[in-house]
């Protein structure tokens, strides 16, 4: 696989800037994406398929007074390039005023040199390689008694590059590495079948669990949801495992982002400076982690980006920004632009956790003695405005602490600012993804069964 590290022998985009400022436009930025990937799955211990991509894609916004349009390409031949400029402008002409438009304030700007944040490592796999590894994690899952059938195995690896020039001087540009495993099977108990799966994904090769570990899990959380019993509906204690309890802060984090604040459809509207969550819980948003999955130099403005608590003491201390919405809201870029190659900045979180408390998984279910614990969830609902939240839930059922007896075809439901006043944290945090967050305990819950 082509690493990105000598990417753009041809170095266009400031040239392309200056092309678009001569055709008319008053600021433009652009950027480029560059990634190189191969993917290889395994079903049965056979090779079932082999992915590669390479791909260079360009992005480019313009803007004329208040104006703006974005035009994106993969094709970047000189001939395009122009045709690129030309298109844009022409956009921009057209469109209508937006009284926030424009690019990111020049005093909100990163600056060189940008700190290494050690994203990108130099391995490569093979395919033969990633299909090995594939076919272990597969072989662990299915040697898990009571594994029935498999869903394939499969392993990945892949580099990109990102690159960002404006008219008002900014240039940057990071890259960083992705390598994956993982594994599914179908698992088997009096003619009942339930799926199980394991997948990770790090920035360094070395920080990879191995196959063995990542099948061997997949099987056994097959096995475990076996059997499941279906619940009357009742009010109990609920406790989110860890690998799905972000899915109920993330509708914070969606409420607090400021395109929402700006069009007043946030249950969190009025509560800036407020306490959301209870006393002494911190959710952290940290760019800068060491070979995290969202980290990142600066954000997709280039806007310089800082380690923050967005809720700090359970107290909402800031919105989610990019700078249209600080400039509609009348405050400053907080550097979480979102973008892709087309289309103007939304925006995200970076590296998020909620911080761990001190009881662990077995903890939590001592001190709520009976309840539901849950491992998956599906198809949850959100009104925006009310914060009323629903989600359909599958887990186990446990009794004096202990787990009793899986348990499917349940829903979960409640409004999110009172069950937030109640969270419970776990001790168990694990930085898997670029949103973390130990296990979650609610008491008294809305659970609908049969």
């Amino acid at each position: 696989m082509t690493s990105p590290r000598d990417a753009a022998a041809a170095d266009f985009l400031p040239d392309l800037v200056s092309a678009a400022l001569k055709a008319g436009a008053d600021a433009a930025e652009a950027v480029t994406a560059q990634r190189a990937s191969l993917s290889v799955g395994v079903r049965n211990g056979t090779l079932e398929d082999v992915e590669r991509e390479e791909s260079r894609d360009l992005g480019l916004r313009v803007f004329i007074g208040r104006r703006q349009a974005t035009v994106s390409a993969s094709d970047l031949s000189e001939a395009t390039r122009a045709r690129l400029v030309e298109r844009a402008v022409a956009m921009a002409r057209l469109a209508p005023e937006d009284p926030y438009a424009g690019l990111a304030p020049e005093d909100r700007l990163a600056r060189g040199p940008f700190v290494d944040l050690d994203l990108y490592d130099p391995s490569e796999r093979s395919a033969a390689e990633l299909e090995a590894a594939a076919a272990e994690a597969e072989a662990a899952a299915l040697a898990v008694p009571g594994v029935a059938k498999s869903e394939g195995g499969h392993a990945s690896t892949s580099s990109s590059r990102w690159r960002m020039v404006t008219s008002h001087g900014f240039d940057g540009a990071y890259q960083g590495s992705a390598f994956s495993l993982g594994a599914g099977v179908i698992a088997e108990k009096d003619g009942a079948m339930e799926r199980g799966g394991e997948h990770r994904a790090v920035r360094h090769l070395s920080d990879l669990p191995s196959a063995q570990s990542i099948g061997d899990f997949a099987g056994r959380r097959a096995v475990a949801r076996t059997g499941p019993r279906k619940i009357a509906s009742t009010t109990a204690p609920v406790i989110f495992e860890n690998r799905v309890a972000m899915q109920v802060i993330s509708p914070l984090v969606g409420a607090i982002a400021g395109p929402s604040i700006a069009r007043g459809t946030s249950f969190l509207k009025d509560k800036l400076g407020q306490r959301v969550l209870p006393e002494g819980v911190d959710l952290i948003d940290d760019p800068f982690r060491p070979r995290g999955l969202g980290s990142t130099p600066f954000d997709d403005e280039g806007v310089a980006v800082t380690r923050q608590a967005l809720v700090e003491d359970g107290v909402l201390t800031t919105w989610l920004l990019n700078s249209s919405a600080a400039a509609q809201l009348g405050l400053a870029s907080t550097g979480h632009a979102s973008r892709g190659l087309a289309g103007p900045p939304g925006v995200s979180t970076h590296n998020l956790h909620l911080a761990p408390g001190d009881r662990d998984l077995a903890g939590l279910m001592s001190d709520a003695g009976t309840g539901l614990l849950i491992t998956s969830m599906f198809g949850p609902s959100l009104n925006g405005n009310t914060g009323d939240w629903s989600a359909g839930v599958s887990g186990f059922w446990f009794e004096n602490g202990e787990l009793a007896w899986p348990v499917s075809e349940v829903t979960v439901a409640g409004k999110l600012i009172d069950l937030y006043a109640r969270l419970q944290r776990g001790s168990d945090l694990e930085f898997r993804g670029s949103s973390n967050s130990p296990s979650l305990l609610f008491d008294a819950v809305a659970i609908a069964g049969k």
